[in-house]
């Protein structure tokens, strides 16, 4: 089995019957947070979070925590006889001679582990099954404070969203021209993923490895970054307005590279945490 192809087909099957077709959004299942390990505590990474939200979505889920079985065993509990597990995937370094044998080479190779949803799962602490208390902070106020502390230059008044690198702003609609205040924020997230991306930043570059494809993969890395902060920020149902022109080239991007999830989500990811951890720095 690769492990990469078989990722890859399942983001690409995810696309083609929900945004491609009006369906479900990643950052549909954002509300509940980043999936975390009802154990460690510890929210998963990069693709593990488009999967996780996917299966969530797919299954009707409400919780965002997750175990593996012998994880759940060790707490006491037990899943229950007959529930499926959703695959994910984690990078483990393999040591490997050079041909002379003169030093030892290190690649990552994907190994594969599986997970249950504490909804599949019986007798779990009653602290990890009970519902969520109401937050007392608002959403958009957090969301707020994030855009205005990541020091971001951000313009109003525009046609469309853009990043003009030349200048180093965000360009956007004025916001009562957003169908939401969440699509707002969504929108200023994929914006601001872009903004990462400089030299003086992230220094994100695509190169010749997807050649024409790499605004594609640009694209992709912002809406799966907007993605993941959307999720982390706990706003429900945003969506990235006018985004749907995209789809095409991250289909082709997926179908041409098996790996190009992988450094999409791998990049998103570093982006997204640029951009909330930002406010620690301003």
């Amino acid at each position: 089995m690769c492990i990469r192809q078989t990722i890859t087909n399942k983001i690409i099957s995810i696309l083609e019957a929900g945004t491609a077709k009006g369906g479900p959004r990643w950052t549909q299942c954002a509300g509940q947070g980043l999936p975390r390990n009802a154990k460690t505590q510890e929210p998963y990474r990069g693709i593990n979070v488009l999967l996780l939200w996917s299966e969530a979505a797919e299954r009707g889920y409400s919780s965002n925590l997750w175990l593996t079985y012998k994880q759940a065993e060790t707490m006491g509990a037990q899943v229950r006889k007959g529930e499926k597990s959703v695959m994910c995937v984690f990078f483990d370094k393999i040591k490997k001679e050079s041909d002379d044998g003169q030093e030892e080479i290190f690649y990552p190779m994907a190994k594969p582990f599986w997970l249950f949803n504490a909804a599949q799962i019986d007798a779990l602490p009653e602290t990890l099954t009970a519902p969520p208390a109401t937050q007392e902070f608002s959403p958009v106020l957090e969301a707020e404070q994030v855009l205005a502390k990541t020091g971001a230059t951000i313009r109003h008044g525009f046609d469309c969203a853009f990043y003009v690198p030349s200048r180093d702003e965000i360009c956007l609609p004025n916001r009562e021209r957003f169908t939401s205040e969440v699509n707002y924020y969504a929108t200023a997230l994929h914006e601001l993923a872009h903004w990462t991306g400089i030299e003086s930043r992230l220094n994100r570059t695509f190169g010749r490895c997807f050649g024409d494809d790499a605004y594609a993969m640009e694209e992709l890395v912002a809406e799966l970054s907007a993605a993941f902060s959307m999720g982390s920020l706990g706003l429900v149902n945003g969506t990235i307005e006018n985004h749907a022109s995209y789809v095409d080239g991250w289909l082709k991007c997926l179908k041409a590279d098996k790996s190009a999830i992988f450094t999409a989500a791998s990049q998103a990811a570093k982006a997204s945490d640029f951009i909330l951890t930002s406010q620690a720095n301003a």
